[in-house]
């Protein structure tokens, strides 16, 4: 027996009518956990809200969700007050630093200063040494120029005493040696001893008899030394 079509088709609409009752209520199944689920994160939030609250009225910073414990705050404001403190130093360096290489440009300029004047002051006594540097021997000097006068204007005089005249020479040459003694003055007469070329000027050589060769027979002119310097040789005659 074939089934009615009527039927059949009664009987899809039923099963769709099924489907969409079931649906409904997964819907409103769902829809009664997401509000729930809804009201207790509100629940959540306002707690965390009243908590937050609570910690300001009592003067303290709200803790953050990633930082409960309030850290960041505190690093923030180091990292804000680490750069201040470190300029201000860097700035205190470089004020003593320039007042340092201040205090040391002065003091090389007067050192410069001080150097400069030395060296004229040296230069002055260089010049002065080399311009007076016979003032000494000079002032010794001129007595014997006056005794030496004295005694050529008595030779010239109509009553000239020959003994007088030559005991003022010899009087005027002691003064003479003594002037040179002073001033370390040393005459070389090197009557009878050997022949020394560093001192010695020979003008001649001859034979002899009872002096040895190479000997200083004779003296024509002495020779002279300042403080052990050669300053004149001797004119000698030496034996072969």
């Amino acid at each position: 027996m074939m089934p009615d079509k009527n039927e059949a088709s009664d009987n899809a609409v039923n099963e769709s009518l099924g489907d969409r009752e079931d649906d409904a209520m997964q819907d409103s199944v769902v829809s009664e956990q997401g509000a729930t689920a809804s009201a207790d994160v509100d629940a959540m939030g306002a707690s965390a809200n009243e908590q937050a609250a609570a910690g300001n009225s009592d003067g303290s910073v709200g803790a953050d969700e990633n930082d409960p414990l309030g850290f960041g705050d505190e690093r923030m404001n180091a990292q804000d007050a680490e750069p201040e403190d470190e300029v201000g130093q860097l700035r205190a360096l470089l004020a003593k630093a320039e007042a340092q290489a201040s205090e040391n440009w002065d003091r090389l300029l007067r050192l410069q200063a001080d150097m400069e004047n030395q060296r004229k002051r040296a230069q002055n006594d260089v010049a002065k040494a080399r311009k007076f540097a016979l003032e000494g021997i000079v002032g010794d000097l001129l007595p014997v120029k006056d005794s030496l006068e004295m005694g050529l204007a008595a030779a010239q005089a109509e009553d000239a005493d020959p003994d007088a005249i030559v005991k003022g020479a010899d009087l005027t040459l002691k003064m003479l040696a003594q002037v040179f003694e002073k001033n370390n003055i040393a005459e070389i007469n090197p009557v009878d001893e050997k022949f020394d070329p560093e001192f010695h000027q020979a003008m001649s050589m001859q034979e002899i008899e009872g002096k040895p060769a190479n000997t200083v027979t004779s003296v024509m002119q002495k020779g002279y030394t300042l403080n052990d310097r050669l300053v004149r040789p001797a004119l000698v005659m030496v034996a072969k």
